[in-house]
């Protein structure tokens, strides 16, 4: 494997061919699993570390502070290199593969090649810089990496049920507390009561003073646990629309994180957007707030931040869009009585950059609506104007195929089943990956039950679902390597959509819920329908692809719409990471058409 190690990057391409051939010699490969503690503070550091493929976390010696992730082509611990001693703790992430460089051969290198070490040099005191400035300005690495801790966690006021609003507010005032948990007599668990409620419930409400502060509380209580990521306790209050949420300890309150404290935390505007989207009163106050979203994917992915954080995130804020839209378009008076869903890529919570509308309506049974074609047709332009493309195959609800009542709906999916036609089966691919994003949510979970009633250990039909999964050919050639055409390799086909499908159907024919399919994977390995092996090698796979893809949308500005990965701007290291990812998909095509004896 080190003969494979690319000398053409930097810093290596400074080196003369002749310390290239010992740097060569030198390299051993080491393997790491998840959680091996690859150096520990204070120890000598006899190698420099050079990652393959996987994730390192650099920490304090107590684990208390975390400042830095590496991933593949990352260098680690250069400092420890000059000083002979680490002051960090670096722990594999996952499993991680690094070529070992011995610090003697390092060492030499630096000391005979000027030009190789003034790019450590520089690189260290960029680095150094750039620690500083993320502790004086809690910048955003800083904040994503942060975990929900005892210095971050505020104390919170608890009450019994039957405390009256009189003595609730007494003991808020003098405590200092603007809300207050409730703890419920009927359960365990607690509901919520803030200084707005109690002055609503008094001033406009006009309940007496003694009234039980269990009567105006809101439950549930939205939660995250300590040593959670700071990050997650964010994606909840953006998803929840909630200002506070309360921290677990095993279970057990330990206190409360509110927005002011987040917001003083997190100053790259994230939740900032989502507080602009919720304000938006008109399209084109929408508008501006999600202009702005693409520049929040790039600073997330250009900061280092994982590709499955950023999905949240994003899912979470489209979402937050569309259902803005949803409500400024469509009348009031209906918001009850229709369901507005997303599907595709959306409705798994794994688009980054806004592509091509997919989205449906479902309509409470028995309701009128006359003008509703022309509000659809009006929602459809307004989302094209917030950026979402229109859908080539017109999966959108300015199509009446993708406007029905509920019953309506499950007579498509009845009849779609009994048609059991390539066509008919991709159209309940496309509903099964639905997610309801504004209006009466409710409305679609018949139909999702109905639709894995009529797919789950259903072979024959499963058989026809899965056969587009193997349709696109994988993108390598003969002898495995990858093949490009001019346009370059279309990853969307060869890589992506195998596995989303494939992974789709295996979750159908298992009564497997969640849309997500990083989720379906984990879940289809707990239910050992994939072996651990083969689940973690396509959720890697997968991963690459799309932060690939992403990193060439962001340089080359595609705006989400090029499926084409340009080979020619990929380092040696990842042009192997792409085959060997696309070697797995072709693998995994392989199993799924012999486990649905798919025979072309």
């Amino acid at each position: 494997m080190p003969d494979k190690f690319d000398t053409s990057v930097t810093p290596f391409d400074r080196l003369h061919h002749a310390e290239q051939k010992m740097l060569k010699d030198a390299l051993d490969v080491a393997y790491y699993r998840e959680g091996n503690k690859i150096i520990t503070t204070g120890d000598a550091c006899n190698h420099l570390f050079i990652i393959i493929k996987g994730g390192v976390e650099e920490t304090s010696s107590d684990g208390t502070e975390t400042y830095a992730h590496y991933v593949t082509d990352d260098m680690f611990d250069v400092r420890a290199q000059l000083e002979n001693k680490s002051r960090h703790d670096y722990i594999a992430l996952e499993d991680t593969l690094c070529y070992l460089l011995p610090r003697e051969i390092f060492i030499e290198l630096y000391r005979s090649n000027g030009q190789f070490a003034a790019y450590f040099d520089n690189n260290l005191a960029r680095r150094q810089n750039l620690i500083e400035e993320a502790q004086r300005q809690q910048n955003l690495a800083e904040f994503i990496l942060t975990k929900v801790d005892d210095d971050n966690i505020q104390p919170c006021l608890i009450v019994p049920h039957d405390t009256d609003l009189k003595r609730v507010t007494e003991k808020m005032r003098t405590q200092g507390f603007d809300a207050a948990l409730v703890a419920l007599n009927s359960t365990p668990q607690y509901g919520i009561v803030t200084r707005t409620d109690l002055l609503h419930a008094v001033m406009l409400d006009q309940l007496p003073s003694d009234t039980p502060v269990s009567q105006i509380a809101t439950t549930p209580v939205i939660s995250v646990n300590k040593d959670d990521f700071l990050f997650n306790a964010m994606i909840a209050m953006t998803r929840h629309k909630v200002k506070r949420v309360q921290v677990l300890d095993a279970g057990q309150v330990v206190g409360m994180l509110d927005l002011t404290q987040i917001l003083s935390l997190f100053s790259t505007h994230s939740h900032v957007l989502t507080l602009r989207i919720a304000r938006a009163e008109t399209i084109e106050e929408l508008s501006l707030a999600a202009s702005s979203q693409q520049r929040l994917v790039a600073t997330l992915f250009n900061n280092g931040i994982h590709t499955l954080f950023v999905m949240e995130l994003i899912a979470s804020v489209n979402e937050q869009i569309i259902e803005k839209a949803f409500q400024l378009i469509v009348p009031p008076t209906m918001h009850n009585y229709c369901c507005f869903v997303v599907m595709g890529s959306e409705g798994r919570g794994e688009q980054i950059l806004k592509t091509d509308q997919d989205n449906a309506l479902i309509i409470q049974d028995g309701v009128d609506w006359p003008d509703c074609a022309n509000v659809m047709d009006k929602l459809t332009l307004t989302l094209q104007q917030l950026g979402y493309p229109l859908c080539p195959g017109k999966v959108m609800v300015n199509n009446p195929k993708w406007v029905k009542s509920q019953s309506e709906w499950l007579h498509t999916i009845s009849r779609s089943c009994q048609q059991a036609t390539e066509e008919s089966m991709m159209d309940l691919a496309i509903l099964a990956d639905s997610h309801a994003v504004a209006g009466n949510r409710v409305l679609l979970n018949p139909l999702q039950t109905y639709l894995h009633q009529q797919l789950a250990e259903k072979e024959l039909l499963l058989s026809t679902f899965t056969r587009p999964a193997l349709r696109f050919s994988v993108p390598l050639t003969l002898f495995g390597k990858i093949k490009s055409t001019k346009q370059g390799v279309d990853i969307k086909r060869g890589g992506i959509f195998p596995i989303v499908h494939g992974i789709r159907a295996l979750a159908l024919e298992n009564k497997i819920e969640p849309n997500n399919t990083f989720e379906r994977i984990h879940q289809l390995e707990l239910r050992k329908v994939l072996e651990p092996a083969t689940a973690s090698n396509l959720s890697e796979a997968l991963k690459l692809f799309i932060r690939t893809r992403l990193r060439q949308q962001l340089n080359h500005q595609a705006g989400g719409q090029s499926q084409q990965l340009n080979v020619s701007d990929l380092s040696r290291a990842e042009r192997d990471l792409l085959r060997h990812s696309l070697h797995v998909v072709k693998k995994f095509k392989e199993w799924l058409g012999y486990h649905y004896q798919i025979r072309d």
